[in-house]
């Protein structure tokens, strides 16, 4: 796929512009969470402004922003408990994303989700998710409900390396492929489940191969070189576009923190993290100085007024507690 050198380098600005404001997001949420903990895994004291587990995903911002280009506001995406940047690639409000983190009634979902489970259904985020692979059968099912209803639109579907291992990824791409179904499934592998290294509990050739196995084709790319993941993503999405059923990108990046905020991933070789930190997506993106610079600050400038507006958000009423939940009929809740 071949574009102008003024469409190239508006791209690559666009592109960055995303990057930058989801690292800004990240490191600004990350901030906002720091609080007085014992050990990973601790609950986080009252002085910290977003409560509860908070999975960053510095250092991945090439994948969202790479394939997300190339989404339309009414294709659909599903994303993973890791699943800021992928909602603000998508489109999502910056300050409603924030509020929402914050628990405030400004937020996305009322900050009834929070961080992890965070959608905007009104640019097609279907939300993130708690459970590791619970989002592939949610975007299988949107696909599927896609094709019922003749819509020529796409499912994106953001998973991390570790789902592999698990039911939902085999049970979704058999179905998808079964029924040809309109999804891309991107594999964020960050080489780290949880605590654990990956490749000591995956056997065989890995994502690719598995999906392969499958009947369901696709391109394993560098996911810290955002330009190789838009081409990559634009050749699966025409594929998709024109009726071949579903197509796999697996996307090799490093998340630069430890599982969640009060981690500091010890665990983790000190030389294998250095490496990652020089393959950072942001510096790789070949762009002019002076813009990387403008950007960067107009993507600080757009988090800090998210921060105070978060900040100043009015808390949700307390009879929200009772909406957006199942009525079984019984009413035995109410007591």
């Amino acid at each position: 796929m071949s574009r102008s050198p003024q469409k190239s380098n508006d791209r690559a600005l666009a592109l960055f512009r995303t990057m930058a404001r989801i690292r800004a997001f990240e490191n600004a949420a990350e901030e906002a969470s720091r609080g007085s903990v014992s050990a990973f895994g601790a609950a986080q004291v009252k002085d910290a402004r977003v409560r509860g587990p908070l999975h960053l995903s510095t250092g991945q911002e090439a994948v969202p922003a790479g394939v997300c280009i190339n989404l339309a506001r009414d294709d659909l995406i599903t994303s993973t408990h890791r699943g800021h940047g992928h909602t603000l690639a998508k489109g999502a409000s910056m300050e409603k994303m924030m509020c929402e983190l914050f628990g405030r009634a400004g937020g996305t979902n009322g900050g009834k989700g929070g961080s992890m489970h965070i959608a905007d259904f009104s640019v097609g985020m279907l939300g993130a998710n708690g459970v590791v692979a619970a989002g592939m059968p949610i975007a299988v099912g949107a696909a599927h409900a896609l094709k019922l209803q003749a819509k020529n639109n796409v499912v994106a579907c953001f998973f991390g390396d570790g789902a592999i291992n698990r039911g939902p990824f085999l049970e979704s791409l058999n179905w998808a492929k079964v029924h040809e179904l309109a999804a891309l499934f991107v594999c964020e592998d960050n080489r780290w489940s949880a605590t654990t290294s990956t490749g000591a509990m995956t056997a065989g050739a890995g994502p690719l191969a598995r999906a392969r196995a499958i009947g369901v084709d696709g391109v394993e790319v560098d996911g810290n070189d955002v330009l190789a993941v838009d081409l990559a993503a634009a050749s699966l999405l025409k594929k998709i576009r024109s009726g071949q059923g579903p197509q796999f990108l697996h996307a090799v990046t490093y998340r630069f923190k430890g599982h969640v905020s009060v981690d500091v991933a010890a665990y983790r070789d000190g030389e294998e993290v250095a490496r990652a930190l020089d393959d950072d997506p942001l510096l790789k993106l070949k762009i002019e100085k002076k813009d990387a610079r403008r950007i960067q600050e107009e993507a600080q400038a757009e988090v800090n007024a998210a921060l105070q507006a978060a900040a100043s958000a009015p808390w949700p009423e307390k009879s929200g507690a009772y909406t957006d939940i199942q009525d079984v009929g019984s009413g035995r809740w109410l007591g």
